[in-house]
């Protein structure tokens, strides 16, 4: 579905990913994980459009590397940043409805749908964005881009600063992201989350993969664990 092969990235001069590959199979939870500053972010920033890199990026067999942001989200990629960019002066409903896709095929999502998955959201509806709390301008940043119908959707770090108990709330729409045949890349530092919901782990180190694969063989890899996870 996602191929990435030999994926450099560079902040000016800085040379922050160097030669990144990996790929994302249909309906498949990747964790994308490793400390602050070793290039997570930046690999789905570039994989979305947002940062200028050098190798190969193909999307169902076709090269997106180059092309505009807007134009990789019309071709099935979603994009949950870190920072939420939700819209503070428009209410939450008004949010949803900027992340619909304008499309002849009909929408896996509904209204319906993400207030169902987020009563709460269902609750402040009509309350302008900037009003909500982190945890639930988080709920609606994940909401809205799932409105534009995603096959993949990168999500960048949605349980940071969050309660426990959403944290278990993002955990669960993880999981049924799945179950509709949705696949996640997921950026995030809580490795329990991680572990737990994922198909995969990928860990990153100085702007490179240094491990790939599943999560119980990272459980027992104490090594990279220690050089490429632990404080």
């Amino acid at each position: 579905m996602l191929r990435v092969d030999n994926l450099h990235a560079f902040y000016g001069k800085s040379h922050v990913l160097h030669g990144v590959s990996f790929n994302i199979q249909p309906g498949e939870i990747v964790a994308l994980l490793g400390r602050n500053g070793s290039g997570r972010s930046t690999t789905a920033k570039t994989i979305m459009g947002l940062v200028d890199g050098e190798g190969m990026i193909d999307w169902r067999n076709e090269p997106i590397l180059g092309r505009k942001a807007f134009e990789i989200a019309q071709l099935g990629i979603g994009y949950v940043p870190e920072n939420r960019e939700i819209f503070p002066d428009l209410t939450v409903h008004q949010n949803l409805m900027l992340g619909e896709k304008r499309s002849n095929k009909a929408s896996r999502w509904s209204f319906d749908d993400m207030y169902n998955m987020f009563p709460r959201l269902k609750e402040r509806q009509h309350t302008e964005a900037g009003y909500l709390s982190g945890g639930e301008q988080q709920m609606l940043t994940l909401c809205r881009t799932l409105m534009g119908d995603p096959d993949l959707i990168m999500i960048d770090e949605p349980t940071e600063g969050l309660a426990p108990k959403i944290v278990e709330l993002v955990a669960e729409y993880l999981a049924k992201l799945r179950q509709r045949g949705i696949s996640v890349l997921l950026i995030e530092q809580k490795l329990t989350i991680a572990m737990e919901i994922s198909d995969r782990c990928l860990v990153m180190g100085h702007g490179s993969i240094v491990f790939d694969g599943p999560p119980a063989q990272l459980r027992s890899n104490a090594y990279i664990r220690r050089e490429w996870l632990e404080v």
